[in-house]
């Protein structure tokens, strides 16, 4: 487990640390066309090669497991990327949110509960100044999300190279401030959990 990263609990979900033991549940939603290719990464092939992405690329810093609360199963993932970690090369205090969950649980509004909760993270905790998100062309899914979570279009970029899928795809673009994510949040109820 990642000491470096803290767990973050929702109302229905925790947010942990990825472990080389959650390499059969990825592999299982990750083996899925539908999930992958559409997030910008090819299926996964096998439970081994599940469990090397963890090891490359789930083990990063603030990179977390989506689990219901009560079952540690890990569903999908979630992370920041922070300053030139992201894939938009951002300036220190800023970050990137990436996210994906396995088929069986779309539509239970996970992902925005999962997403809202690392925003407050990356700007309370973090003190970051502006979140970035992005989407490809077709993702609906992803697109709603960020429009619940408050973030703005910002730009799209054509011809977006995906190495790993020898592919190009259309990349929208979208941010959200600081100020704007603390005047969308104090207009909620305060009592409600984000």
């Amino acid at each position: 487990m990642n000491c470096h990263t803290k767990i973050i609990e929702t109302e229905r979900l925790t947010l942990r640390p990825w472990e080389e033991s959650d390499a059969e549940s990825l592999y299982e939603y990750a083996k899925n066309p539908n999930v992958g290719p559409i997030a910008g990464w090819p299926v996964h092939t096998s439970v081994e090669n599940s469990r090397q992405v963890i090891k490359d690329v789930l083990s990063k810093e603030y990179t977390y497991a989506i689990t219901l609360k009560k079952q540690d199963k890990a569903i999908g993932c979630i992370g920041l990327m922070l300053g030139k970690n992201s894939n938009f090369n951002l300036p220190d205090g800023e970050a990137e949110i990436g996210y994906w969950i396995g088929e069986p649980y779309w539509g239970n509004g996970y992902v925005p509960e999962a997403t809202a909760e690392l925003m407050k993270f990356g700007f309370e905790k973090l003190k970051l100044h502006k979140l970035w998100c992005g989407y490809f062309d077709g993702n609906y899914k992803s697109k709603r999300v960020q429009e619940k979570c408050g973030f703005r279009y910002h730009h799209t970029n054509k011809d977006v190279k995906l190495e790993m899928m020898n592919d190009t795809k259309t990349e929208h673009i979208n941010c959200i401030s600081y100020d704007e994510w603390k005047c969308k949040w104090e207009k909620q109820d305060l009592n409600t959990k984000i």
